[in-house]
């Protein structure tokens, strides 16, 4: 060590260290400059007198001398305590250096070198650690020269198949792939330019004998340097951490999927997913296979017998159309747990009672033969070219099996190992949950969706009055169900009531809601009732369920809570349109007024008195009449449509107008214009449910109609029968001669009978026959059966017997009794 700048060279270097010449006597004879510095004694003063004379403690002598072996050519080394000259003590090491032969007691003639003993200590700790670094075996030690070749290795340097025994002199070019050692090369030269350390690199280092998979290294590298600061080389410290970045990448891929299916409730759309994460990431092929009943919302049997066929749902990665194609395939996923081995055969199914979901691994794929069965590859592995291993891990959850996921590795990849299915195993373990959450949102969808519908018309349909389309957006999409319905409802003499309604709320409540109010409307519409009547009417019905909605009956029984039952409130138009006065009656529950594209191609909305909505209660409903030209489309909606954008209602209105025109609702068939006009909705949710309703109104030829006024004289009766019989001739309806005699006679006579007065007789040719038959009392007819003993009451029995409907229905003079019978097909 030198003595005068403390740079860690070797301290005994005869350059660098404090020197004395000793004789046969011990006296000093020589005195370098070097130790002039370390002790701070001149060599006049030291030069001449015995080497003991410097000891701190003159009698120790003996001592130091014990510490060496006298007289060996090799030499010795010890430590003495010697007087400094400032007059304080210093511990030095030294080393005595035999110059000629000589035997103890009396030395030959010595060069003793010094230096402190805290460098000495210091220099033999660097020895010792940089001896025992390269003996290690734990991480690789590398010295480069400036060229990059390599000058002195530990035997752990890269510890795989391909590296050379001897590596002093090569570059890592000669033993690793080009792509790897140039990578590594770019940066240690940098290291050498610059002389900034570099610290935590992670590379793939890949020998040119065995190129599969490769080993991950971390490289730490400093520069070396040489008197004066001149580059040395370069050393590097490797560390394979293959091991800590696939456990590493295993959690990435395990957090990849876990978020991949949290991110559908669609079950094929969940399966699609995983694939694509597991493909090329774990495997370079992946498959996920369904049990064909989870499809649709079924669960599978729990035991797994009798065994069901899987469905190849999705694929991923370089085979994925070769593995598409294999739609149906494998009776049953595995459940038992199989050894994994080259040479594993496939499993016999256990017990159901000791079934697990555990996976199986398969290697040596492309060493096996066809021939014995016990060596052959399973049914599931043989699915992709060129793989070498394959996996697959069976979609378990609350002890029920809904598919499997399948890996495949090919080419130069590593095989799959057991670290490998443990992962695939905790994947599917998640996407069995996922996958059962689907598949139970896909039942509750499809069975709320099918109430839906089941609580909806058609959404086209054709009457003698109106040709009708019309559309439902739910805005939940999730659940496909809401409050909104419209409705087209057959009335007696060929007319109709259209209906739109917006229940508050979203979702099964509402859906409820609009189930009743719906068939509260439809009934109440079969009772003829006007419209402002109707909605009265339903109004009150809407109040009872707000009162039973109220009620504490409606408990919870595990909780003792009060359970929701939704909204109540709803807004409803009701309007009626006779083909045969071109007419049409409309009152509105807080509904949005319908708008009218006349033939001329105007658009209007008309202007109603709106009523409260419906369950407020206590306001009358006010009905406007308006008349409507033949071939006019009436559109009824919901607020839904008109309220999408931030404008308001008024902005969304005149929004819709320009929809209806743009849309030719006046040229086009509706069930093509309806969707037009909703084609600027957004993908998304919405904010409100949509509805839409559009009518395009028929009238009834005037030759179609016949109407005559008779006299309440019973004597008049027969004649009521002639006039019908002939119009039915001219109407080529002599099939219906016979019932439409008896209907009409039976009918007219309970007219002159009951009501007195005129009697009006109207016949209707539409889609049906209709007869009708009106009078001044209000007094509604009433079927009854008749005694034996009775020679009346049984003509309402012959008039229902004969139709195919029948009613009465109140009229501003009284009332109108009718029938309808189905026409002859032509």
């Amino acid at each position: 060590m030198r003595a005068t700048d403390g740079n860690q060279d070797y301290p005994f270097a005869v350059t660098n260290t404090a020197a004395a010449l000793l004789d046969d006597a011990g006296t000093i004879v020589a005195w370098t400059p070097a130790a002039e510095a370390l002790l701070e004694r001149p060599s006049a003063d030291v030069c001449g007198r015995p080497a003991r004379d410097l000891l701190a403690d003159a009698s120790s002598w003996e001592a130091v001398l014990a510490q060496g072996k006298q007289g060996d050519p090799e030499g010795w080394e010890g430590r003495a305590t010697l007087r400094h000259g400032s007059g304080r003590d210093l511990e030095i090491g030294f080393r005595v250096v035999p110059l000629n032969d000589g035997v103890r007691g009396n030395a030959a003639r010595c060069l003793v070198l010094g230096s402190p003993l805290e460098l000495v200590a210091r220099w033999r700790q660097d020895h010792a650690f940089t001896q025992e670094l390269f003996l290690q075996g734990r991480v690789g030690l590398a010295v480069f020269d400036p060229d990059l070749r390599l000058l002195r290795t530990n035997t752990h340097l890269l510890p795989y198949t391909g590296v050379p025994v001897e590596l002093n002199g090569r570059r890592l070019a000669d033993f690793l792939w080009a792509e790897d050692a140039r990578i590594i090369d770019d940066r240690l030269r940098e290291v050498l330019h610059s002389g900034d350390p570099l610290i935590g690199f992670n590379t793939t280092a890949r020998t040119l004998d065995d190129p599969r998979g490769g080993r991950v290294v971390t490289i730490q590298a400093f520069r070396l340097q040489g008197p004066g600061g001149r580059p040395m080389g370069v050393a590097t410290v490797f560390t394979d951490v293959t091991d800590h970045e696939r456990s590493r990448g295993r959690l990435d891929l395990l957090y990849r999927a876990t978020g991949a299916l949290g991110g559908s409730l669609s079950v094929l759309r969940t399966v699609e997913d995983l694939v694509k994460i597991l493909a090329p990431t774990l495997g370079d092929c992946a498959a996920a296979d369904l049990v064909e009943t989870v499809l649709t919302g079924g669960e599978p049997d729990a035991d797994g017998h009798p065994a069901q066929p899987l469905i190849r749902m999705a694929a991923a990665g370089a085979a994925a159309d070769v593995l598409r194609r294999a739609t149906v395939h494998f009776a049953a996923p595995p459940a038992a747990p199989v050894e994994p081995a080259p040479a594993a055969a496939k499993s016999e199914p256990a017990a159901p009672a000791a079934r697990e979901c555990r996976g199986e691994l398969v290697t040596g794929l492309g060493t096996r033969s066809a021939g014995p069965v016990g060596d052959a590859a399973p049914e599931w592995a043989a699915g992709v070219p060129g793989a070498h291993s394959a996996m697959t891990a069976p979609l378990c959850a609350r002890g029920i099996a809904f598919g499997r996921i399948t890996v495949w590795r090919t080419g130069d990849a590593s095989p799959l190992d057991e670290d490998d299915l443990a992962l695939l195993e905790e994947i599917a373990a998640r996407a069995a949950v996922a996958v059962d959450n689907a598949r139970r949102y896909t039942k509750e969808r499809r069975t709320a969706v099918g109430l839906q519908r089941s609580l909806l018309p058609p959404t086209t349909s054709q009457t003698p009055a109106v040709e009708a389309a019309s559309l439902y957006l739910p805005a939940d999409a999730d659940s496909g169900v809401g409050g909104d319905w419209f409705d087209v409802i057959p009335l007696s003499s060929a007319r109709v009531a259209l209906v739109v309604g917006d229940v508050a709320g979203h979702g099964l409540h509402a859906t409820a809601m609009m189930g009743r109010l719906r068939s509260a409307v439809r009934a109440m519409a079969d009772l003829e009732l006007e419209p402002e009547e109707l909605l009265a009417h339903v109004d009150d019905m809407v109040l009872q369920v707000a009162a039973e909605a109220e009620s504490d009956d409606m408990e919870d029984g595990d909780a003792g809570t009060p359970l929701r039952s939704g909204p109540a409130g709803a807004t409803c138009l009701y309007a009626v349109y006779d083909p045969i006065t071109r007419s049409c009656v409309m009152a509105s529950a807080g509904h949005p007024p319908p708008a009218v594209v006349s033939p001329d191609g105007t658009v209007e909305y008309v202007e109603l008195s709106p009523g409260p909505p419906l369950g407020v209660g206590g306001w009358p409903f006010e009905p406007v009449e308006r008349d409507l030209p033949p071939g006019s489309v009436l559109a009824l909606y919901t607020d839904g449509l008109i309220e999408r954008g931030e404008g308001d209602i008024d902005q969304g209105m005149r929004d819709l107008a320009d929809r209806l025109l743009r849309a030719d609702v006046l040229g086009r068939p509706l069930r093509q214009a309806r969707d037009d006009i909703v084609e600027g909705l957004p993908p998304g949710r919405l904010r409100d449910d949509v509805t839409l309703l559009l009518a395009r109104t028929r009238v009834v030829d005037a030759d179609s109609i016949a109407t005559w006024q008779l006299d309440a004289d019973p004597a008049i009766v027969g004649d009521a029968r002639h006039l019908v019989l002939d119009q039915l001739t001219a109407w080529d309806l002599d099939e219906l001669a016979f019932s439409t005699e008896l209907i009409v006679s039976e009918l007219v006579t309970n007219a002159i009978r009951h009501a007195g007065g005129p009697v009006r007789l109207r016949l209707i040719r539409a889609d049906t026959l209709t007869c009708e038959v009106s009078d001044s009392s209000n007094t509604q007819p009433r079927m009854r059966r008749a005694r034996n003993s009775e020679e009346g009451g049984r003509g309402l029995y012959i008039v229902a017997q004969l139709s195919h409907r029948w009613g009465s229905r109140y009229t501003a003079g009284g009332k109108t009794v009718w029938s309808e019978q189905d026409l002859p097909p032509p």
